[in-house]
């Protein structure tokens, strides 16, 4: 696998945030990560846990699409100024847990300081205390905006296919997070496997890249499977557990709050 050049930051001092935070992370947009982050949230509410999902993609932000939510106001109001965080969340009825949406096209959190990054983080991890789990949406890539924000104490899911591109990008996020924060508890989760048994060998594939170059074995979250039922709820704006609750994908996703919930 071709690695990728990677500007390292400085090492990040270990940080006391909550351990309830869960980041899904990608190192390339168009892997699924969004629609995963919602599915997870969801799977995670039916569980019976009191959920929060932190849509951080202001570019692309898509969370409130996907769900067909219209929230009177968002992150790009707290970014503003003009309200505190918890003043934008968002109920989603149908699903059980809230949502703090984006604002598509209004910009990203990299043109934030990283004063304020670290100020908007220390909110949430505030807000983290009313819930069991908190899962932050972030946009895809290396940028401040989404370092900043994964710099905590809880699990990174990195999403990953076996596009090439995407291993790439999954492995430099992986290696930039590993350099900040060396203790980071990385998993990796495949998204859009054709069967299990191709999900392992893609997963294969970032392993052995991750323990030969940076001598780090991130472990398997799990394997969601291609499941065409998934574009046709995003396509009706509809949560997926709701319009397919016994789809394979869902069931996989099933497995992965299996896991999740007994600290594996």
């Amino acid at each position: 696998m071709t690695t990728t050049k990677t500007t390292i930051l400085p090492h990040t001092p270990a940080v006391t945030s909550p351990s309830n935070l869960i980041t899904i992370a990608s190192g390339k947009g168009g892997v699924g990560k969004t629609w995963f982050a919602i599915t997870l949230s969801h799977a995670l509410a039916k569980a019976g846990k009191r959920v929060l999902l932190f849509d951080g993609d202001l570019g692309l932000a898509n969370v409130d699409i996907q769900l067909g939510l219209m929230p009177k106001r968002d992150l790009g109001n707290v970014i503003g100024g003009h309200h505190a965080l918890s003043e934008v969340v968002t109920p989603f009825r149908e699903g059980g847990f809230d949502v703090i949406a984006g604002k598509s096209g209004s910009g990203t959190l990299a043109t934030l300081a990283r004063s304020r990054l670290i100020a908007l983080r220390k909110e949430l991890e505030s807000m983290a205390k009313r819930y069991d789990q908190v899962v932050l949406d972030l946009g895809a890539g290396l940028d401040a905006g989404v370092t900043v924000m994964a710099e905590n104490n809880g699990v990174t899911l990195v999403i990953v296919t076996d596009e090439p591109t995407a291993l790439t990008d999954a492995y430099a996020y992986i290696k930039v997070s590993t350099m900040q924060t060396p203790d980071a508890d990385i998993r990796i989760v495949v998204n859009q496997a054709g069967n299990r048994a191709e999900g392992e060998r893609t997963y294969g594939t970032l392993l052995r890249a991750c323990e030969n170059f940076l001598k780090v074995s991130p472990p398997l979250a799990g394997i969601v499977r291609r499941d065409p039922r998934v574009r046709d709820a995003i396509r009706h704006q509809t949560a997926f557990l709701n319009r397919h609750p016994n789809g394979e994908a869902a069931e996989d996703v099933g497995m992965i709050v299996g896991a999740l919930r007994k600290g594996r």
